[in-house]
């Protein structure tokens, strides 16, 4: 059977938060169980036995994993234990994780991958706010209170990806309001190095039943858009693919760095020129203004 992307957050996927007693990690809690999320366990060494909204937390993943059996994994830790924190998730058995934790160090973030793949564990982030199944599953802050994400987020057969976690949560939004609904939304992580690109989900995406089209929103920095077009000029896919590209006054700037650490353009590298021309050569719809995000979508002329 092939892969398609409900391995990533399925209904019925048991979910592990590392890092649950942390203050942001608590208050995610509270809104993905509202929103149905199915977290079973969380882990905090030294706060073993204490409860986060009636959550049971543990010292260990070996003693979470034993008692719940966990599928997906949530961390957000301090930076430096984050390597650690998903080692140890990958030893018992984690086949999804999703890294909230900024300023991971790229050392720690390029062996965590490495590992990742060797264990078989596909891996969100680090610096991402999250994924949503709408009317399923959250995971992470991905559109704030549970209120507003049910009012950006509806269930359809648009998924949403990108490199900005708030432009996750404005672009379903949008396509909301045009009664366009979504499969799923993710915000890929904004570091320079991350685990799932826009590549290797959207190869996920081609075997997603529930999915017929894709928005991707891109930035200026890296090459993940570009790969993406190399992708797709040696094997086109069944997916409608419309992208919109922010930050094109960077282009001039070159050498600077905006925002996320990855937003960085030296030469034509990682520019939004480059990108363009890429992905449209790629048979990508390229939007020139928001607004045109929609066009060609399921439901759009």
């Amino acid at each position: 059977m092939k892969a398609d992307s409900s391995f990533i957050l399925h209904p019925s996927s048991l979910i592990l938060v590392q890092g649950i007693t942390g203050r942001e990690a608590s208050a995610m809690v509270a809104d993905a169980l509202a929103y149905g999320s199915k977290i079973v366990a969380g882990v905090t060494p030294g706060k073993g036995g204490q409860q986060v909204h009636g959550v049971p937390v543990y010292d260990t993943v070996a003693e979470a994993a034993a008692k719940h059996h966990p599928t997906v994994t949530v961390i957000s830790v301090p930076a430096p234990a984050a390597l650690d924190a998903a080692l140890e998730a990958f030893a018992h058995g984690i086949k999804f994780c999703l890294i909230m934790t900024e300023r991971v160090p790229r050392l720690d973030t390029s062996k965590l991958i490495v590992a990742a793949k060797r264990a078989g564990c596909a891996v969100i982030g680090p610096n991402t706010l999250g994924l949503i199944r709408p009317g399923v599953a959250k995971l992470g802050t991905i559109g704030g209170r549970v209120d507003n994400v049910r009012r950006s987020f509806t269930p359809g057969r648009v998924a949403v990806l990108s490199r900005s976690g708030g432009m996750t949560t404005e672009i379903a939004s949008f396509l909301t309001s045009r009664g366009i609904g979504q499969s799923i939304a993710i915000g890929v992580g904004g570091d320079p190095i991350i685990g799932s690109n826009f590549t290797e989900l959207i190869e996920l995406l081609e075997n997603d039943p529930s999915t017929d089209a894709a928005v991707i929103y891109g930035e200026p920095g890296g090459t993940a858009e570009e790969q993406l077009a190399e992708r797709l000029k040696k094997k086109p896919s069944r997916l409608r693919i419309n992208a919109f590209l922010s930050g094109r006054f960077v282009d001039e700037m070159q050498g600077v760095r905006f925002g996320h650490a990855a937003v960085i353009v030296e030469g034509e590298r990682g520019s939004v020129r480059g990108k363009t021309t890429a992905l449209r050569e790629a048979g990508v719809f390229v939007a020139e203004s928001f607004d045109e995000i929609v066009n060609g979508l399921p439901g759009m002329p």
